[in-house]
């Protein structure tokens, strides 16, 4: 598995410097005031750590399959090698927030229902799992250009599959970001923010779901 981490993150996911703009600006304008200075939130997927380097909390963990995560990780921020839907190193009811960004896309479903349940059993009651996903109804023409997408899921798809689960829907945005930052297009704070405060959102292709545990 490793080696077949390595070689995604040299062929599709490739070191970005335009993602610590992007990153930095969502923390402080759409995920940190999910987040109290005593919580413990946990990226599922991390990867470079983009999210998790950027929020502030009590207690921070990155997961990954990729051992890569542990060197990406900032300063303050522990590290968990290996997969999302079995995180038996954390306790019950001790985490306030599971973020996770482009991953439930590359699981099956079975994999998804365990990362659902082991979600439900960390979750404090009232905690969020927070979902920024390729909306499939946005960009279908692109969506498996990455190889390693398994599932297909829409913002309605989502919403009813969780749900279903059990979880509380608090926020649903199909059109919320777009599908990559991979363009000629300049990255910058001003521009993200008024791109989220815009009601029209030219070439979206992500969405962002936030779940609460009842």
């Amino acid at each position: 598995m490793s080696n077949e981490a390595d070689a995604y993150f040299e062929t599709r996911l490739t070191y970005d410097k335009k993602r610590k703009v992007l990153w930095d600006t969502l923390a402080d304008a759409v995920f940190q005031p999910y987040i109290g200075p005593d919580h413990t939130v946990v990226e599922l997927g991390a990867g470079w750590c983009d999210f998790i380097n950027s929020v502030s909390a009590k207690r921070r963990v990155a997961v990954d399959i990729w051992s890569g995560v542990e060197e990406q990780a900032a300063p303050g921020v522990e590290t968990i090698v290996g997969s999302a839907d079995e995180l038996t190193e954390l306790g019950d009811t001790s985490v306030n927030l599971i973020f996770a960004s482009n991953l439930l896309e590359h699981l099956t479903h079975e994999q998804i229902d365990k990362l659902s349940n082991e979600a439900q059993r960390v979750l404090v009651p009232g905690g969020r799992l927070v979902l920024v996903q390729p909306n499939y109804r946005l960009c279908a023409k692109n969506y498996f250009d990455d190889y390693t997408h398994i599932s297909v899921w829409s913002d309605i798809g989502m919403s009813t599959y969780l749900e279903s689960r059990g979880w509380e829907l608090e926020r649903v945005e199909g059109r919320f970001l777009p599908l990559t930052v991979k363009s000629r297009l300049p990255v910058s704070e001003k521009l993200i923010r008024a791109y989220l405060k815009s009601p029209v959102k030219p070439k979206a292709g992500q969405m962002l779901v936030v779940a609460r545990k009842r």
